[in-house]
């Protein structure tokens, strides 16, 4: 695929494991391709025709994974699936050796884990680019997908007011990352002890989405919580994003969610499938995204 000039930033080769790995002209150069993807045929151009997709993936997962391998499908790859639980990696052999072997099977891995340290350990060790599909401090493929839909439904993202309610959590942080590098203000409310490492929050929900153009929410309790759910369910009690609390936030505001969703904790029913929920083209944008990323990293 021949990328128009002003796409010609060099990603090839490129590991993506935090947001902040991108400078922001790559950030746009990556949205942009994705708007050009989304409007062409679907089987138009397919440049990754013979190269080979690894996912390996130690947490569950949904939308991450079937994008991921429908955009390498879609673009002339082929996705291998490789549960944690299936690969020596549960007999202990080592990440490292891990890392090792695949890449001299791969052109390039996604890898969804928990520590973030190990992921960065997985992608010194390889010789492959390696895509961090979810740690325990990141989710960058997320937030790609989250801007993407910004720009889409409000025509730019720049000086927009993004408003985050609820757990600072990975993909509170790589957001966050995402707005900073794309000129957009990011505002975080969060609990006392749940905070995102590294950025400012207010407590009241209600004065971080005031005048809000965007509002997020996440779960209060994310893969391998499930333990500290009940204490959870208490300290977010009235970070809850429903009709009272959007009305607060700029009358053509938008609402996103990673998914998957509990409707009646972290969000209302009618607010997760309301008018102004941008959740479901946010999780179609993960597909898109993917798309781009695959095709400037391996194309």
């Amino acid at each position: 695929m021949t990328l128009p000039q002003a796409l010609a930033v060099e990603l090839r080769g490129r590991s993506l494991l935090r947001t902040t790995d991108l400078a922001a002209a790559e950030l746009e150069a990556i949205l942009d391709l994705t708007d050009e993807l989304k409007a062409l045929p679907r089987c138009e151009h397919r440049p990754l025709e013979g190269m080979t997709l690894g996912l390996l993936f130690r947490k569950h997962s949904t939308r991450t994974r079937v994008s991921l391998a429908v955009a390498a499908a879609q673009l002339g790859a082929t996705a291998i699936d490789l549960p944690g639980d299936q690969l020596q990696l549960a007999r202990g052999e080592t990440m490292d050796d891990t890392a090792r072997v695949l890449s001299g099977y791969l052109d390039a891995i996604a890898v969804r884990t928990f520590a973030h340290e190990e992921l960065e350990r997985f992608e010194e060790m390889a010789t492959i680019p390696v895509l961090n599909a979810l740690t325990d401090e990141a989710h960058p493929l997320q937030a790609l997908a989250d801007v993407q839909t910004i720009r889409e439904r409000l025509g730019g993202i720049e000086g927009v007011i993004v408003a985050w309610v609820g757990d600072g959590n990975n993909v509170c942080v790589s957001l966050a990352e995402a707005c900073e590098l794309l000129g957009a203000s990011f505002v975080c409310a969060s609990p006392e002890g749940y905070e995102p490492p590294g950025l400012p929050v207010v407590r009241d929900p209600r004065e971080a989405v005031s005048g809000a153009d965007v509002v997020v929410t996440d779960v209060w309790a994310s893969m391998g919580q499930e333990e500290e759910r009940a204490e959870r369910l208490q300290a977010f009690a009235g970070y809850g994003v429903d009709t009272r609390l959007l009305a607060l936030a700029h009358p053509d505001a938008i609402v996103l969610h990673c998914l998957p969703a509990h409707p009646g904790e972290e969000i209302s029913a009618d607010v997760l499938y309301g008018r102004r929920s941008a959740v479901w083209d946010a999780s179609e944008n993960r597909l898109h995204t993917a798309k781009a990323l695959l095709a400037l990293t391996l194309g």
